[in-house]
């Protein structure tokens, strides 16, 4: 579906809003700029049109330079494959049509209103150089709070000169009820010509009927061109003379009968609206002096407008014509050409000069395509587009296909390069580093890893660069975050302190102190620290709690009660720890980090054979390697062995209902081979319930 769709990996596109005969309109996100925009896709009849799509490119980037409170601002205007698009103000209200059809017609104040502002957008587009062309309810959007704009200057524009109104079926339906007489009759547009439009548009809004009806679009076309120019019973329908002689004055056959600007129709309405009884205006037809019998045939060539004198020149010269003999060629002709595009589709394009080949520009440089195009006599436009295979500001494809004969000075159209796509980042932020890095690699992105101490868990990403739903190309590096965990705190030594010192000394370094065991040690003063079992100079995280042991001061010291220190380097930590207990001395640990010898004692202090007294602190130093070792299948009572040959210590113990063998670990948090600080905690997960 198309809905689904996202052009130029920006414009996504959410929902159908409508449908017109040459666009379907929806409602869309601009991906980059986080707004919400509507998304005009042109009909494939279109975008099979050459001519149509140059012309369509011209007008609807002069329509991209309008910006009016009054008119639809239009963002963009692009091509993804053979789909043609426009970018344009989303407005959260219905259209002027939507409007007539609910409620058939408007309170004078209210059409005055819309009116006023209609042409306000008018003027603004006139003086900027850009006729509308196709000035009807639908074209017309009306916010919740009353603002009109106009909408559909580009495409309007470029339909019009591209084809005459009636030989193209779809383009008269929804607006011959509001083309001007000349339009009707392809002759040159001018100022005019948009505002017989929106006299018809006001007479709808007074009266809720169009001026002109039929049973076909060309009979239609041809009452706006002969008919008597309708009047509105001001009586009848309780419309002030004063605007109804502007509607009149509007729907003069005559571009010279009728209002010269568009600021002049808003001056009219103000007035008309402080004094709606005063008819400024006479009422007037000129409809005899355009009768059919003196209809001219349709335009040459589609160039810009000629001014109102050439427009009377030409109808003074045709006038001399004989009745009978025009009116019949003339409808033969447009027949004739109604059925040529039925039948092929176009125009049919007779050459005008010698053909060219067009050459192969594909996988050159834009530069080198530009100039080869330009020597061969023909103009080049280029369209940019990603690619994940062609450099960029190189050709991808061409239109027209390398060997088509064209026509000098014809359009070659140029897809170029512009180099890998631009996609959105997701954030990954909360994944572990392994998934995060994954992901993005999966979506076309290179990763490079940081780390950083975070109050996160291990290995989680906590940041990424650049910052998560940027828009940036395939293949560029994104940075990752990840934790190491909180900042590892430094064991200060308690030993040798007073009780609240030790304490004061813990709060302040930010540690966990238990010092609420005593125990009589020989030679150490009563409430003073004794021993602690994590050495001091060991890292650890703020989760681990250092054990002390105050002195009770019971018994006397005495030099006799003194042990030698064993020697239990080489040994696995336990079997040291059982030795130095055995002493009659209390042992403590630090860790090593090292690449083998783990769990084993690598260092002792003090050193072997050194007489102390009973109950020192004797610390080991233990090798791990840093890394959290797989318990899985083991029973609660091995784990916890294996973790503290790791250096690590269970914390608390999970019970799953996972699979596995009912009473064995599952795992740990954090998992088996995340780097973690020796003397960290690990939580156990096994299968089961606490018993």
């Amino acid at each position: 579906m198309i809905e689904e769709q996202t052009f130029n990996n920006r414009y996504r596109l959410d929902r159908k809003l409508g449908e017109g005969g040459m666009a379907t309109v929806y409602s869309g996100t601009d991906t980059l700029l986080r707004r919400r925009v509507a998304v005009k896709v042109l009909r494939p009849q279109y975008a099979a049109d050459d001519e149509f799509v140059r012309r369509f490119y011209q007008e609807a980037e002069s329509a991209a330079k309008l910006s009016h409170p009054n008119i639809v601002n239009t963002y963009d205007v692009g091509r993804q494959d053979d789909t043609y698009y426009i970018v344009m103000e989303l407005v959260d209200g219905p259209s002027l049509a939507e409007i007539l059809a609910h409620d058939k017609k408007l309170p004078e104040p209210v059409a005055i209103d819309y009116a006023a502002q209609i042409c306000n957008g008018l003027a603004y587009a006139h003086r900027s150089g850009l006729l509308h062309r196709d000035i009807k309810p639908a074209n017309v959007l009306v916010t919740k709070d009353d603002v009109v704009k106009l909408s559909d200057f580009g495409i309007a524009r470029a339909v019009s000169q591209q084809t005459m109104a009636l030989t193209k079926p779809g383009l008269v339906m929804g607006s011959v009820f509001y083309m001007s007489p000349e339009q009707a009759l392809a002759q040159e547009l001018h100022e005019a010509s948009d505002l017989y439009s929106v006299g018809v548009v006001l007479y709808q809004m007074l009266t809720g009927n169009l001026p002109y009806n039929g049973e076909s679009p060309v009979t239609v076309a041809l009452k706006h061109i002969n008919d008597p120019v309708p009047t509105i019973d001001t009586k009848r329908l309780g419309v002030s003379p004063a605007l109804a002689s502007i509607v009149n004055k509007l729907l003069q056959k005559k571009p010279e009968n009728r209002f010269r600007s568009a600021s002049e129709v808003a001056t009219a309405l103000r007035e008309a609206r402080e004094r709606p009884s005063v008819a400024a205006y006479s009422i007037a037809d000129d409809a005899p002096t355009q009768m059919l019998h003196n209809m001219p045939p349709p335009r040459r060539s589609p160039m810009p407008d000629s001014s109102y004198t050439s427009l009377g020149q030409d109808e003074e010269r045709r006038s001399r014509l004989g009745g009978g003999f025009i009116v019949t060629l003339v409808v033969l002709a447009a027949l004739a050409t109604a059925a040529g595009y039925w039948i092929f589709g176009r125009p049919i394009s007779l050459p005008l000069g010698p053909s060219i080949a067009v050459g192969d520009y594909t996988n050159m440089t834009d530069t080198q395509a530009q100039a080869a195009v330009v020597n061969a006599g023909l103009v080049v436009r280029f369209i940019k587009t990603s690619s994940d295979t062609v450099p960029a500001n190189h050709v991808i494809r061409q239109n027209p296909p390398a060997g088509t004969k064209v026509e000098k000075n014809a359009l070659v159209e140029l897809i170029v390069s512009n180099g890998l796509p631009v996609i959105g980042l997701r954030d990954v932020r909360g994944y572990n580093g392994s998934d995060a890095a994954r992901t993005l690699q999966d979506d076309g992105f290179k990763v490079k890893i940081t780390k950083r101490y975070d109050n996160a868990g291990v290995d989680t990403v906590v940041d990424q660069h650049p910052n998560p739903r940027a828009r940036i190309r395939k293949g560029s590096t994104v940075t990752l975050v990840v934790s190491e965990g909180p900042q590892p705190i430094t064991v200060p030594s308690f030993i040798g302190l007073k009780a609240s010192d030790a304490e004061a000394l813990a709060k302040k370094d930010g540690v966990t102190l238990d010092d609420s065991q005593t125990a009589a040690y020989p030679g150490v003063d009563a409430n003073v620290i004794a021993t602690q079992d994590i050495a001091p100079g060991t890292k650890i995280d703020k989760s681990t709690t250092v054990h002390a042991i105050v002195s009770s001061g019971a018994g006397v010291t005495n030099a006799a009660q003194t042990a030698n220190v064993p020697n239990v380097v080489n040994q696995p930590y336990q079997s040291a720890v059982d030795a130095i207990t055995s002493a009659g001395l209390t042992p403590a640990v630090r860790y090593s980090v090292q690449v083998d010898r783990n769990g084993y004692v690598v260092g002792q202090d003090p050193a072997p054979g050194t007489s102390v007294p009973v109950n020192s602190v004797i610390t080991l130093t233990q090798s791990v390697n840093g890394e959290v070792p797989d318990t899985e299948g083991m029973t609660i009572q091995d784990a916890q062995a294996i973790l503290q040959q790791y250096g690590y210590r269970v914390s608390q113990i999970k019970y799953t209902s996972s699979a596995g063998a009912d009473g064995k670990v599952v795992g740990t948090d954090p998992s088996a081979g995340t780097n973690l600080q020796p003397g960290s905690q690990v939580t156990l997960i096994v299968n089961g319930v606490a018993h």
